[in-house]
């Protein structure tokens, strides 16, 4: 989880530095506002990708995580049920000698 932060923070880093040095550039105001929205653009897009692989990534670790919960559960009722199979077994034959 620490690497998905120090990403996101030098996209951010990145962006913040791209747009401060594209409004101090000599440039006309109506050309840097479209170059700082077409850069912002550039920039959402792929924080949002990063963003999409990061969910996607928790989501697959996730169903990992609950298919192996499921198998260790499953094999709890069946030791469950053979402990109980094997418990019976032995009390009946206690209580038949």
């Amino acid at each position: 989880m620490k690497s998905e932060k120090v990403i996101l923070g030098i996209l951010a880093g990145v962006a913040g530095g791209a747009i401060l040095g594209l409004l101090f550039a000599p440039e006309k105001g109506a050309r840097t506002r479209k170059r700082i929205s077409d850069t912002s653009e550039d920039y959402a897009e792929e924080l949002k990708d990063t963003f999409n692989d990061y969910v996607n990534a928790v989501s697959k670790q996730y169903t990992k995580a609950l298919h192996s919960a499921e198998n260790v559960v499953a094999e709890g009722k069946s030791k469950y049920t053979e402990f109980m199979s094997d418990g019976k077994a032995k009390l009946d034959e206690v209580t038949k000698s």
